[in-house]
């Protein structure tokens, strides 16, 4: 078994050994074919590498030929293309000549082109050739196409700047009243293609043009138009108020529905003004006060006219001039409308000095809604003015102070002229009625009312605290502070208690006029009465309580006292009523003669004594009727009472053969003699 085994295992090492034999073989032939193969590749590539030596050695100086030869024709190239430049600078003025003399109208952006044209040229000489005959011609033309410009830009302005429609500014300004929102009215001052055409030449000016003439010209044209569109709304405005009223046109009313109308400041009185002339008298005036409410209202219109025309031009203006001379450009655009204006306002200043002097003081109250309106307007003149001159700015201000300097003069020298108004006798009231200057300074008085701040800042204006006696805050004391608007109340409350106290004692002195002392009474009643019923009915009396607590009450009183200084007159017939000398006697004894008389003097002298105060009284005046009617009453009371006491007593004296002689009025008979007091038509 083991010698059998030992075979086997021979045999498969064997078989094994010559398998590992073969492979071995298979492999060194393939070793010999691969380093065959490889020596084949390096011998191959030997090859190719000694060609592309050769290659290079022969295609490297043809590349460096080609490079050269590219490198001059690009030079070529560019020297043509500079000489055609060059060429084209020579031309310039030949081919642009026409298009410049013709001028810029109608073609601006080709003219535009043209210039830029030529001004490329004139750099090209000025670089390279500045002695050059072509120099100066491009130049000359460059100049002349500068010219054309500068006078296109003027007349473009000139042809389509218009004065501003008045209808349209009214508008404008009704804009401003509306209580609904509503659409903006356009103050469109040249057409847009115009506009543009004036920017765009503008701005080539601004760059190229290095002239700041146009600046010049564009404020001297736009100057005219802003004066020129206010003149004419002042024009528009006195023909068309005069004979309608109508400030604003019907195509706005046609054009919106419910449009309210512009709110003005509240004039002056007409019939005040008219009762406030010198001489009473004098209606002449009338037609001359007419005329003044047109050029208030004018010139209050021109006022806000101004500002809105002034705010439009300057938007204007900053789309046309550079932005660092738009200021001083806009300064000296505004400046002949602005002086005009100042130079009315001075005017009426002027006027009032004049009326005043003339002791006109109706001149004030035209100055009020003036004022008035400069003052609401000031923050809006204020903003448009905003970066003008210190001259410009102050223009207004200036102005302010001269008519609160005028009108705080006129308020004191009225408050004087009250004071010392005459006591003429021909210039009394027959009936003891109100005094006209009563009637004038409560009207006048009222007229404040209704401008009462600026009534009080007028009389702040001038400091005159120390006038009224007026405590002053230590806020208010200096000279440079803004008065509160509490100080000028109280102020004018003061002048308005001064002006009411100056009446009282002028009043006092001309009721001495009377040789009635019951008159002069019934004249003081009426006086004082309709003073305090017209402070009350105007809403003065809180305006005069600031200052004077019991004003109303001392009112009531001086009433009062001269209700009962009227009524002593009556004594003289209620004095022969008293039981002062009345006999007594038992009835049916027989008086003495004596006795007898004295019972007929008394009934003689209540009868003389009610007749003649009843004539002459019944044409006194008491025009209010809830004080003719109270005084009629207590006096028909007082004397009834006595009368009928009298009578009473008399009825069982036996003094006459014929009483009726004596009783010669009924008690019902003398309160009805009484109730035709103060009524002329009884």
């Amino acid at each position: 078994m083991v010698p059998t085994e030992d075979s086997a295992r021979k045999r498969d090492i064997e078989d094994k050994l010559k398998q590992e034999q073969e492979t071995l073989s298979f492999i060194r032939e393939n070793l010999e074919k691969s380093e065959q193969l490889t020596k084949g590749m390096v011998s191959i590539l030997s090859s190719f590498e000694s060609r592309l030596m050769q290659l290079e050695n022969s295609i490297i100086p043809v590349h460096k030929q080609t490079e050269n030869l590219q490198r001059l024709q690009e030079n070529v190239d560019q020297t043509l293309s500079c000489m055609d430049h060059v060429i084209g600078y020579h031309h310039v003025a030949k081919d642009t000549d026409r298009i410049i003399r013709e001028g810029p109208t109608g073609r601006l952006d080709e003219y535009l082109s043209c210039i830029a044209k030529i001004q490329k040229a004139v750099e090209y000489f000025q670089d390279n050739n500045p002695d050059s005959p072509e120099l100066n011609t491009v130049k000359s033309l460059f100049e002349k196409g500068k010219e054309l410009l500068e006078a296109e830009f003027r007349g473009l302005l000139t042809r389509y700047s218009k004065p501003v429609p008045p209808i349209l500014i009214l508008d404008a300004l009704g804009a401003d009243e509306e209580l609904e929102v509503q659409d903006d009215v356009v103050l469109e001052h040249l057409p847009e293609a115009v506009l543009q055409d004036i920017i765009c030449i503008s701005g080539w000016l601004t760059e190229y043009g290095r002239n700041q003439d146009f600046m010049n010209v564009y404020y001297q044209i736009r100057s005219s138009q802003l004066d020129r569109s206010i003149k004419g709304l002042k024009d528009h405005f006195r023909k068309n108020s005069a004979s309608s009223g109508a400030l604003y046109s019907p195509a706005v009313q046609t054009k919106r529905k419910d449009t309210p109308t512009k709110k003005l400041p509240k004039r002056p009185d007409h019939e005040l003004r008219l009762k406030l002339l010198s001489d009473p008298s004098d209606r002449s005036g009338a037609g001359k006060d007419d005329v003044l409410d047109i050029e208030i209202d004018s010139y209050i219109h021109c006022i806000s006219a101004f500002v809105k025309l002034a705010q439009s031009e300057y938007a204007l203006l900053t789309e046309v001039i550079p932005e660092h001379h738009q200021k001083k450009t806009f300064d000296s655009l505004i400046q002949e409308a602005l002086d005009n204006l100042m130079l009315e306002g001075d005017n009426i200043v002027s006027a009032a000095r004049r009326a005043i002097l003339r002791h006109d003081y109706s001149a004030v109250l035209s100055i009020f809604p003036i004022l008035r309106h400069l003052k609401m307007n000031k923050s809006d003149f204020d903003q448009t003015l905003q970066g003008t001159a210190a001259s410009t700015k102050n223009k207004l201000p200036a102005l302010i102070t001269s008519m609160e300097t005028i009108g705080a003069k006129a308020l004191e020298e009225f408050a004087d002229s009250i004071k010392n108004d005459p006591d003429k006798e021909y210039n009394m009231p027959k009936d003891g009625t109100v005094h006209e200057l009563t009637s004038n300074a409560i009207l006048f008085l009222q007229q404040l009312l209704d401008f009462h701040e600026t009534a009080g800042a007028m009389l702040a204006s001038q400091v005159l605290g120390d006038t009224y006696n007026i405590p002053l805050d230590p806020r208010e004391s200096s000279l440079s502070s803004n008065y509160t608007s509490d100080f000028n109340k109280r102020l004018l409350s003061s002048y308005i208690c001064k002006v009411l106290g100056n009446l009282q004692l002028n009043l006092l002195s001309k009721s001495k006029v009377y040789e009635d002392q019951a008159l002069s009474a019934i004249f003081l009643h009426n006086n004082y009465n309709y003073i305090l019923k017209s402070l009350e009915k105007s809403e003065l009396i809180q305006l005069v309580t600031v200052t004077q607590k019991r004003a109303e009450n001392s009112y009531r009183e001086l009433i009062e006292q001269q209700i009962l200084t009227y009524q002593r007159s009556w004594l003289k017939v209620t004095e022969h009523l008293t039981d002062k000398n009345m006999p007594v006697s038992q009835p049916g004894a027989k008086l003495k003669d004596k006795e007898r008389q004295v019972v007929k003097d008394k009934f003689k002298g209540f009868n003389e004594g009610l007749d003649d105060l009843c004539r002459t009284q019944k044409f006194w005046a008491v025009p209010d009727k809830d004080q003719r009617d109270f005084i009629r009453r207590e006096q028909k009371r007082v004397v009834s009472e006595a009368y009928r006491g009298f009578l009473h007593r008399c009825a069982n004296i036996s003094f006459t053969k014929n009483p009726e002689k004596y009783h010669k009025y009924r008690p019902e008979e003398v309160e009805e003699m009484i109730e035709r007091l103060f009524d002329t038509s009884a």
